[in-house]
């Protein structure tokens, strides 16, 4: 599979330094990208992690908009001006530079989130936060997925009763 799925908690080490999971290890290999690109997440207090997928989901993103349009100059600011690249060890541990540790909140422990194309890291109780928000947002989306596709489209029939 070359998606990010599921969710893990690894504890940081004395030196700082945490384990990627082995299946997010795995797409990366796959991926080909030497290292793991990270920048802070758009929503929430974590940071996008991944690789030349990743990267090339921001180039497309930014593709959409006008050259030094201030859209695009706010994006590309956002997704690449605080972005990192941390090494991989052959342990498939990174170092989580004090910018990341600060942003996330992270002192001892990191989960790992799959988003498909990209994964998250966050400190463990602000990940449970976000992760009971979307439970119940998704729960009001699929309501409104439903109510909307069992609505009736356009009006009855002529001569039709309702």
């Amino acid at each position: 599979m070359d998606r990010f799925v599921s969710c893990f908690t690894n504890r940081l080490d004395a030196k700082g330094r945490v384990s990627i999971p082995a299946q997010f290890r795995a797409v990366l290999a796959r991926d080909g990208f030497d290292g793991l690109f990270v920048h802070p997440a758009l929503e929430g207090e974590a940071v996008d992690c991944g690789g030349n997928a990743l990267l090339r989901e921001i180039d497309q993103l930014l593709a959409r908009h006008a050259p030094y349009s201030e859209e695009r100059d706010h994006l590309s600011t956002a997704l690449f001006g605080a972005s990192e690249i941390l090494k991989v060890d052959a342990e498939g541990r990174v170092v989580l530079s004090e910018t990341i540790r600060a942003l996330t909140q992270v002192t001892q422990e990191v989960t790992f989130l799959g988003k498909g194309d990209r994964f998250q890291i966050w400190e463990p109780s602000r990940f449970q936060a976000h992760f009971e928000e979307a439970k119940a947002r998704s729960r009001v989306l699929r309501r409104q997925s439903s109510s909307q596709s069992a609505a009736p489209e356009g009006p009855p029939p002529h001569g039709a009763r309702g």
